[in-house]
């Protein structure tokens, strides 16, 4: 077996934020046939993070496998306390490699050394893996409600861990 080379870099350079966009815009709906709603949503977080709308340490990465991005994550200030994983993201052609883990443990870290006591993020319960990676890392359910976005009827969920 070909040993695949995996990168988890900072977000920076040109194209991230687009691909961000575009890569949550196809995968969402090729696997849950979620609108362009969703991708909507994706692309005001991504503006976000890029105008620094939110004063605070905030941060996001973009893991690559053989030189192509594969996955991201982005780490933005919740409130002064509390920091926010927003993003997680991992090809499909990528599973497998661990990438989803790294990437939280790069947002964990990034919060926990920016000052953080906290993180927290928001998820539907249909995203079993992701939610299989949170609580491998600490993340406890503390909140979920129904909701209808992105043409479907789905249930959201608020997660959180002390760092």
């Amino acid at each position: 077996m070909v040993e695949r080379e995996v990168v988890v870099r900072p977000m920076g350079r040109p194209g991230d934020l687009g691909w961000v966009v575009m890569a949550h815009g196809e995968f969402y709906d090729r696997e849950f046939g979620w609108d362009t709603g969703f991708e909507t949503l994706v692309s005001r977080i991504v503006a976000d993070y890029a105008e620094e709308k939110d004063p605070g340490p905030q941060s996001a990465w973009v893991a690559e496998v053989d030189g192509a991005r594969a996955g991201c994550i982005f780490c933005v200030r919740h409130d002064d306390r509390t920091a926010k994983l927003r993003l997680l993201l991992v090809d499909p052609h990528a599973r497998g490699l661990g990438l989803g883990a790294r990437l939280v443990e790069e947002c964990l870290t990034f919060a926990r050394d920016a000052g953080y006591e906290a993180i927290t993020l928001w998820t539907n319960d249909v995203l079993g893996s992701a939610r299989r990676i949170y609580q491998k890392h600490g993340f406890e359910l503390v909140d979920e409600e129904p909701h209808h976005s992105f043409g479907h009827d789905l249930v959201g969920q608020t997660w959180q861990r002390s760092l």
